[in-house]
């Protein structure tokens, strides 16, 4: 599984050009699976969501986990992650999982953070077009791989 993090002061997505969930301060996670991703590479990247120190503690410094500074989450499936872009100029997305594949690690995911005590997960909605505004804080924005971790 891959994940893009980014600290934002505020999150929205909206599907057939209605708001379907909004955020506060938090992470709005990119999301993308593979073919053989399991449930617990969905946790272990949970997991190191939850923790990964990247707010800001009274001097200034990334010291501070989104569990510690009681940030809401905003995840939404993106399949381009796992774009390869080796050849051509077109990308192709085998290494993609497929929709019956990936939705339940979504699922998996999101219910995970819960777990980990992020008090608000949102979410996009799986397979919609969405529209996804992003304010970044800072930016920051971190990529996790499970393959990596």
């Amino acid at each position: 599984m891959r994940a893009i993090l980014q600290r934002v002061k505020r999150g929205v997505v909206s599907v057939d050009g209605h708001v379907a969930d909004t955020i506060g301060p938090g992470l709005v996670i990119l999301v993308g699976t593979t073919h053989d991703d399991t449930s617990a590479q969905a946790d272990v990247l949970a997991r190191k969501t939850a923790n990964l120190r990247i707010f800001e503690d009274e001097a200034g410094k990334m010291n501070l986990s989104a569990l510690a500074v009681n940030a809401e989450a905003l995840v939404i499936s993106q399949f381009t992650l796992y774009a390869d872009c080796r050849r051509g100029r077109r990308p192709s997305f085998t290494q993609a999982a497929r929709p019956e594949v990936a939705e339940p690690l979504i699922e998996r995911f999101i219910q995970a953070l819960r777990t980990e005590g992020i008090s608000r997960v949102a979410s996009g909605v799986f397979g919609a077009h969405m529209l996804i505004e992003i304010h970044n804080d800072g930016p920051v924005t971190i990529i996790l791989d499970t393959d990596e971790l």
